[in-house]
């Protein structure tokens, strides 16, 4: 760790997850860490990372821990409106304003913290023997440049960001099985016209009358690039210019088939990576690799925001 005070002190919530490795690459680009689970632990930091992990835990831990009449979540979406905050996975899915694929078990959805107008597919890419490892955009203006190592493991997906979300990296990929019948539905309520912001798990499977079971078919054909996704209702003109401008290095980028994946060609361009502001949300697990880039342009964000206010 660090020893020199003018170094980021950066907090990596400790709820559930893979906090520990967070630190140690945040501490290998110079910053200084300490785990966070109480509200009065956020006093200090220049900026937070949410790990990746179990969202609907840390979700459940999070609402029950109070501290003077405030719980884990209100203190953070109090603290991410105005400190650099970073959530990798679980902790993409929490500061997510819309979300898909929630968890069945918890009574009112998946518990949010917002504040990012992404809209996120949870367990997009199946469950854990899924999980897999692909090249993706790397951080912009951090050398070397060129790809990263992505390492998702039963990953979640941006299907569209807001206005002012900066996208920076797409991957395509098939859904898992649950994950398209959940996209099929998702689509049937945007076509009636309905404003969805949380759905739960929708049943993958058909039950014969016979007796038996097995999975719904689901195909969709990937959406050349510059036309509009019924999942994508932000699109807009200033999106698809964008899309068409980057699709020469999507056209680098095979489509990746995963264990369980849905029937047919289902395979779908969504986002891995945004920046909104001081607020940075990755797909992806930097924090199990020995490349150190996204942290390193984090940690920069968060010495920026420093200054700023100094």
């Amino acid at each position: 760790m660090s020893s020199t005070t003018d170094s980021p002190l950066i907090g990596v919530l400790a709820l559930q997850g893979a906090f520990e490795e967070h630190q140690q690459c945040l501490e290998s680009v110079g910053c200084r860490t300490v785990q966070v689970r109480t509200p009065q632990e956020l006093d200090g930091l220049d900026g937070i990372v949410l790990p990746g992990g179990e969202s609907t835990a840390m979700g459940l831990i999070g609402r029950a821990a109070t501290f003077q009449g405030k719980n884990m979540w209100e203190s953070l979406q109090e603290f991410a409106k105005v400190k650099p905050t970073w959530g990798t996975c679980a902790g993409m899915i929490l500061l997510a304003e819309k979300c898909v694929g929630a968890s069945a078990v918890i009574e009112n959805g998946q518990s949010l913290i917002g504040g990012t107008d992404i809209f996120v597919c949870r367990n997009y890419f199946g469950s854990q023997i899924s999980s897999f490892e692909m090249a993706t955009p790397g951080p912009p203006g951090i050398e070397p440049a060129g790809t990263y190592p992505g390492v998702f493991i039963r990953a979640p997906a941006i299907l569209s960001a807001g206005p002012g979300v900066q996208v920076l990296g797409r991957v395509v990929a098939t859904p898992c099985r649950q994950g398209a019948v959940v996209l099929q539905e998702l689509e049937r309520k945007i076509a009636a016209g309905e404003n969805v912001v949380m759905m739960g798990v929708v049943d993958a499977l058909e039950r014969k009358v016979e007796g038996g079971i097995k999975y719904r078919v689901v195909t969709k054909e990937h959406n050349p690039v510059g036309e509009a996704d019924s999942t994508t209702p932000e699109n807009n003109a200033a999106t698809v210019e964008e899309k068409k401008s980057e699709a020469a290095d999507n056209d680098q980028h095979s489509i990746i088939e995963l264990p369980g994946a849905a029937d047919g060609t289902n395979a779908r361009e969504v986002i891995s990576a945004v920046r909104k502001d001081h607020v940075l949300c990755t797909a992806f697990h930097p924090e199990l690799t020995k490349d150190y880039r996204w942290h390193q342009y984090f940690a920069n964000m968060v010495k920026e925001s420093t200054m700023e206010s100094s």
